[in-house]
């Protein structure tokens, strides 16, 4: 179910995405006349290998998992003959060289945040705002992501995740009115992070659990869809701001890819904007002071915000 170390063998998870994108891709969309009698949904093995410019016996080999380290220039022409964005195309590199992902995939553990990261929460002070990492773990969020999402700071380190809150956690269902776009959406940011930190411990727990308790977590991440998400628009529920409509905007921090700032806002003038300005004047002042995580942490103490809860 989660994810497996590629370091020798069939590289399995290679072998599922390949097969997951040749499915998606029609023989009419790429040129190709269908024949008589044709049984996949997508294109076959052979039609690939053509369009890449491949021997049939080498793509096979690959879509098996048993092509390590393939050049980038069959990667890209494999790419190419799958239709694969930008954020496909990323993942299929990580996937087919696994030695470069080995080299990437060592710092994959619970990092601390940098002091002008937390200072950046606290600028932020009007809109929900949480620092993650790949994992999807909460590193710090400020008091208005606290109030309008959970009180993460308040659960046992192992728990501070929004992916198990979103997919565990009946509440989440009930806050997200488009809770179907951002659960996808976090199986799609968890398979980038896999492609880059495949033998990640923590991870695997993570995916295994999932995979294991719900029904729709286990059938998209069969999906092996991935996707670079930037920006975009959520709906909310809320049980103190009623319903509101929130922008959001994905920021990877420079010098570390894996970790993000996950910032809301709501448009100016807008009935979400007044709600938002309501809720930021009944919460408290942030107590911006320093407390240890638990000792599970590889990383020893980190840094936190501390965040008030709204008090209703």
């Amino acid at each position: 179910m989660g994810t497996t170390s590629r370091g020798s063998g069939d590289n399995k998870e290679l072998s599922d995405f390949l097969r997951s994108r040749r499915a998606r891709v029609t023989p009419e969309q790429v040129g190709v006349t269908p024949g008589a009698g044709r049984r996949v949904p997508g294109l076959r093995r052979e039609e690939v290998a053509l369009l890449a410019g491949l021997s049939a016996d080498y793509y096979i080999r690959m879509e098996r998992g048993r092509v390590a380290n393939a050049s980038e220039a069959v990667l890209d022409a494999v790419a190419r003959a799958l239709r694969l964005d930008d954020a496909e195309r990323a993942h299929l590199f990580n996937l087919a060289r696994p030695q470069s992902v080995a080299r990437v995939s060592r710092p994959a553990v619970p990092r601390r945040v940098r002091p002008g990261a937390y200072a950046l929460l606290e600028v932020l002070r009007d809109a929900p705002a949480l620092i993650l990492d790949g994992r999807m773990d909460v590193l710090a969020l400020n008091r208005m992501a606290c109030a309008v999402y959970i009180d993460f700071d308040a659960l046992p380190a192992r728990e501070r995740n929004l992916a198990r809150f979103i997919f565990l956690d009946p509440a989440a269902r009930e806050l997200f009115m488009d809770w179907d776009a951002a659960a996808r959406m976090v199986v799609t940011g968890l398979h980038l992070y896999a492609g880059r930190h495949p033998s990640d411990p923590r991870l695997t727990e993570l995916i295994d659990q999932l995979s294991t308790v719900d029904e729709d977590f286990h059938r998209w991440w069969a999906a092996h869809d991935v996707e670079e998400f930037s920006h975009g628009t959520r709906h909310y529920r809320h049980p103190l701001l009623g319903e509101v409509t929130l922008d959001y905007e994905a920021l990877v921090f420079p010098g570390d890819p894996d970790q993000w700032l996950f910032v809301s806002t709501a448009k100016p003038g807008s009935p979400s904007s007044d709600a938002l300005r309501t809720l930021a004047g009944r919460i408290g002042e942030p107590d911006t002071s320093v407390h240890a995580d638990s000792a599970d942490s590889p990383d020893g103490p980190d840094r936190r915000l501390r965040v008030h809860r709204g008090q209703g």
